[in-house]
């Protein structure tokens, strides 16, 4: 058979895994509605169980009964798509189908010198730092951040953090806070960077994060947190942290339930107060390892559990916040190296949503590390290589090409080769020289060169907010402590 004379059009497919199939997943739900409707979930906030008890949920006491067919009409309301949007409203991430974005986490307790490696406690300078990273570095779409900032009281670090990542980054980023009052502060910084509300709602720059506590418990603050996102269409994840073996079953199976339960209750909630509200779905289901009792961010069946969570989520048709890209590694090791690509690869594959964690947090989500940010990004686009699949086209088939060179020639100065070679990628960071010109190179290990483009992505500009801006950001930042040690305007 010959392909001379066909019009061969441009077919490519992309890659696919499944962790779950059909009737594992039929089984998972059945089990999860069990759970939700047998068990239930606690909640102590008063507005909230009298919106459940409105709505049909069986409510006695704290305790929350939610029948199968609330979950069902939650479903039904909550939006299939999410467009979330940059400094500017234009589009960066589109939630929904099977389409993976993947984002670093910015802050946490320590800061890893990406000269040094030494670790020191985390300041917002830190953030800075790995603000702009998150927007050099071309594979990371969007960001998050957690609140932290030794350099700053708990009552505003959270909010500190939050503006660090305004002023240094275009990129859209989900926000964990204190409380309701930084939720509303965060809101506001959020209309002034993007120039209003209209603009907001059609492509919203920051999305909330929030976690039910494992198992099964929704605290006061938390309850606000949600009911305000919904008023507001602030988009939210609803994320619990279920762990085997400690706050949730041992098997995978039984932590994805209880997980999903988690999620889908937080949906229940917050479709009653504001149908068609945007709501992100997920949990990070981890292994207690029962050698330490940490929380494991590397563990393989991590992978397992989020992977079969994402299928999930494209069975309830909503959007996912996956996990991906983190490592108990102490380094930007081998370890991290290996952790990181069997993550995000897998992630990629099953198709995980707003993949979060990734590329910053080593030893076990305690410290960011911005040369693991950077290691991480150059892994994605290895990933981004496989997902882009196998391009069949007449161009790609280059029948005409091969006949013309014949056997023995070579394809060095044919134009074809010129069109397409820049295609392949090309990494500054893994060594694919010969021995010999690795040593005449100066002998450079994999560590060096990783330090010194870490220091590079570090030293480039990011866009800066117009300066009307950074005057109402100081006047905001004025109201957020009372310390006099922190009052800086």
């Amino acid at each position: 058979m010959t392909t001379k004379g066909m019009n061969v059009d441009n077919i490519r497919f992309t890659p696919e895994l499944r962790l779950i199939n059909d009737t594992q997943i039929e089984r998972i739900h059945g089990a999860t509605m069990d759970v939700l409707e047998r068990t239930g979930v606690q909640i102590t906030h008063k507005r909230a169980l009298e919106i459940m008890d409105g709505i049909g949920a069986r409510v006695k006491g704290d305790r929350v009964r939610i029948p199968s067919y609330l979950v069902q009409n939650a479903l039904a309301t909550a939006p299939k798509r999410i467009t979330l949007g940059n400094r500017y409203g234009q589009t960066a991430v589109t939630l929904g189908g099977r389409r993976s974005w993947f984002g670093p986490s910015l802050d946490c307790i320590y800061w890893q010198d990406p000269a040094t490696n030494e670790r020191t406690r985390f300041t917002s300078d830190h953030c800075r730092q790995a603000a702009k990273l998150a927007e050099v570095c071309e594979n990371f779409t969007w960001a998050m951040v957690i609140g932290m900032a030794d350099d700053h009281p708990p009552e505003s670090a959270d909010k500190v953090i939050i503006r660090r990542v305004f002023e240094n980054c275009t990129k859209p980023f989900v926000f964990c806070c204190n409380n309701i009052e930084s939720v509303k502060a965060t809101y506001e910084m959020a209309l002034l960077v993007q120039g209003g509300k209209e603009v907001f709602d059609t492509a919203p720059i920051v999305l909330h994060y929030s976690e039910p506590i494992s198992p099964l418990v929704y605290y006061d603050p938390a309850v606000e947190k949600i009911i305000y996102c919904s008023e507001n269409r602030i988009p939210l994840i609803n994320f619990p942290a279920p762990q085997c073996s400690g706050t949730a079953p041992s098997t995978l199976a039984g932590n994805i339930v209880q997980g999903s339960a988690e999620s889908l209750s937080g949906l229940v909630l917050h479709q009653a107060v504001n149908p068609g509200a945007p709501f992100i779905y997920g949990a990070f289901t981890t292994i207690m390892n029962m050698r330490t009792s940490i929380f494991s961010y590397g563990a393989p069946e991590l992978s397992i559990m989020v992977g079969a969570l994402a299928q999930m989520a494209q069975y309830y048709g909503l959007s996912f916040f996956g996990t991906a890209g983190c490592t108990d590694a102490k380094f930007a090791d081998p370890q991290a190296a290996s952790e990181a690509m069997l993550q995000t690869l897998t992630s990629a594959y099953i198709g995980s949503g707003l993949v979060h964690d990734c590329a910053a947090w080593i030893d076990h989500g305690s410290t960011v590390s911005p040369a693991y940010m950077v290691m991480v990004n150059e892994i994605l686009s290895n990933v981004r290589v496989m997902m882009e699949g196998l391009e069949v086209s007449q161009e790609t088939l280059a029948v005409d090409l091969i006949d013309k060179v014949g056997p023995g020639g070579n394809y060095l100065r044919e134009k074809h080769t010129l069109r397409n070679f820049k295609k392949i990628f090309y990494s500054d960071l893994w060594d694919r020289s010969c021995m010999e010109n690795w040593v005449d190179g100066g002998s450079r290990s994999f560590d060096e060169r990783l330090r010194d483009k870490t220091l590079a992505c570090l030293a480039k500009e990011t866009p800066a907010l117009p300066d009307e801006v950074i005057r109402e950001f100081d006047k905001m930042e004025a109201t957020w402590t009372t310390d006099p040690k922190f009052k800086t305007f």
